[in-house]
């Protein structure tokens, strides 16, 4: 019989985490050029790690979801959910509703914010 100990388990969540910020950095640098390389590697791993963490506390978990949520603070701001000068995005984020519901409402007001600007 296969043991997996507690610490085996961890090494495998870390490499899965780490893949999954590689794709998230991929998505990133394909989308987001200019911004990623003003950021460097480094800070925008750190706002990628940020970001998934972010999304979580609000139900946001699946890969395509939290792709989205870290385009938004790409675009609006590492703290967007909660920055003063983008009050839609915490009022949309705290409702009750489903993880994609949110994503999508996020994204139409932010399309209607970047249309304005």
């Amino acid at each position: 019989m296969l043991t997996i100990r507690t610490q085996q388990m961890a090494v495998f969540a870390r490499a899965e985490t780490k893949k999954f910020e590689d794709r998230v950095l991929i998505h990133l640098e394909k989308f987001f050029p200019a911004q990623c390389k003003a950021l460097g590697e480094s800070k925008l791993r750190e706002m990628i790690r940020y970001g998934i963490k972010r999304a979580a506390a609000y139900g946001i978990a699946t890969e395509r979801e939290v792709y989205k949520y870290v385009d938004l603070m790409l675009v609006f701001g590492r703290d967007f959910d909660t920055d003063k000068r983008w009050p839609w995005a915490g009022e949309i984020l705290r409702q009750p509703r489903g993880p994609a519901a949110k994503i999508q409402a996020l994204q139409g007001a932010a399309r209607k914010r970047l249309k304005r600007a």
